[in-house]
Order: C-alpha cells, then structure tokens, then sequence
C-alpha cells in the first residue's frame, strides 16, 4: 500500500467523519481535487464547485435525531492511487444514546497528486 496514498485516505476520512458528525463539510473541501467526482447510491456530482453548491449535501447523513459512530472494518490497497474502506455506521438515538440501527458502508477513494479525485459510497450488507 502506497504510504502517500494511505495517509491521504485516512486524513480525508477523519475529515468526512467530522463533516458527518458536526454537519460541517468545510474541512473536506482542502483535501478534494477541483474536478472531484463523487458518488453515493442517491447521486452523483462532478466538480468541487457543483458540490459545494449541492442543496441536498451530504446524502445519507443522519437526520439530527441521531448520532453516528463508525468502526472502520478493512482497508484494501487496490493500487493505482485506489483505496478502498469497509465501515460500519452506527446510530445511536441523540437524546437517549439508545441503539437504533447500523449500516454497512464501502467507500472507494481515488486519489491523485495527494487530493481525493473519486469518492464512491456503496451500501453493502444490512
């Protein structure tokens, strides 16, 4: 696994799970490339400008009833500047901290010259 490539991951990572916890997606935009793509199983944007712009970002963040943890499962070099992560998401009810349900995710990572260039999620399992 490429190291370069691995820490550029894992920074963007941490970076998308503060964006999902906080609603703030301010410290993604540094680390995607300005002709991004990305891809969830709701839409599909192209271009940092047309992201930032989207009303309806981030899709399948949780509704502010629930907090979200994530355990990060596996993460597979694929070569070429692609990584790939399996993560679990777990929801807890926000005033209670009461389990309501989790979801398996895959998220595919291309990256180029130390930017996210391709986001994919995938939903995968339950």
């Amino acid at each position: 696994m490429s190291a370069q490539d691995l820490a550029v991951a894992r920074q963007f990572l941490e970076a998308l799970v503060s964006a999902v916890r906080s609603g703030d997606r301010d410290g993604l935009y540094p680390l995607l490339d300005s002709d991004v793509e990305w891809q969830t199983p709701q839409r599909s944007v192209r271009g940092l400008g047309e992201l930032q712009n989207e009303p309806h970002w981030p899709w399948g963040m949780p509704r502010p009833t629930f907090n979200v943890d994530f355990e990060e499962k596996e993460t597979v070099d694929l070569g070429d500047g692609r990584v790939v992560t399996d993560v679990r998401e777990i929801y807890r009810m926000k005033e209670t901290g009461d389990f309501a349900y989790a979801r398996e995710r895959q998220i595919e990572l291309t990256i180029s010259g130390e930017k996210i260039s391709r986001y994919e999620m995938r939903f995968t399992g339950s």
